[in-house]
C-alpha cells in the first residue's frame, strides 16, 4: 500500500524566523510560524473568520536560503513539505509535551518586491522559489503556477 505525506499551505509568517545550528549535528535549522485564514458563514449568516498557526522547521540549504533572502513577519509564503510530530519531556514541569511541525521541502515567496518590510527583499523576484531539491530559481515565465490572493492592507494581517 501506498502512503502520502505533503502539506500545502500559502500563508503569512507570524513571527520573524528563528536561525540556529543543532547541538548534535552542526546543521543549520529555521523555524518560523504561519497563519493561514479562512472565511465562512455562520449559521446566522455572518462571515467569520478562522485563523490557524502552523509551526514549519527547515532544515540546511533552505535555512540558509531563508536567511539570505532576508524573511520576516508579515510577508507571504507558499510552503511544501511533510508533518513531523515530536514529544518530549518539558525540563520544568516533567509533563510531556506534544508538537506537530511541517518539515519544509520547498518554499516560495510571494510578497511582491519592495514590499513586507525585509530589508532586501526588493532584490528577489515576486515567484522566486526554493526546493531543497534544486538550486533557488526563478519559475519560468516569472510568475507563480497558483492564484494566491494578496492582502490589501493591514488589517487583513491575523497578527
Amino acid at each position: 500500500m501506498a502512503y502520502l505525506n505533503k502539506v500545502m499551505l500559502i500563508g503569512n509568517i507570524g513571527k520573524d524566523p528563528e536561525i540556529r545550528m543543532s547541538p548534535n549535528g552542526g546543521r543549520k535549522r529555521v523555524s518560523f510560524s504561519l497563519a493561514t485564514s479562512r472565511r465562512y458563514r455562520d449559521n446566522n449568516g455572518e462571515q467569520k473568520e478562522q485563523t490557524d498557526w502552523h509551526n514549519i522547521v527547515g532544515w540546511g540549504k533552505i535555512a540558509d536560503i531563508v536567511e539570505q533572502l532576508g524573511i520576516r513577519k508579515g510577508m507571504s509564503l507558499y510552503v511544501e513539505g511533510t508533518l513531523t510530530n515530536r514529544s518530549w519531556t518539558d525540563q520544568a514541569s516533567g509533563q510531556k509535551r506534544y508538537t506537530t511541525e511541517v518539515n519544509m521541502d520547498t518554499f516560495q515567496l510571494l510578497t511582491p518586491r519592495g514590499q513586507g518590510g525585509a530589508p532586501g527583499a526588493g532584490n528577489y523576484n515576486q515567484g522566486s522559489s526554493y526546493s531543497q531539491s534544486n538550486n533557488f530559481s526563478q519559475p519560468q515565465g516569472g510568475a507563480p503556477s497558483y492564484d494566491a490572493p494578496m492582502p490589501e492592507g493591514d488589517d487583513d494581517l491575523p497578527f
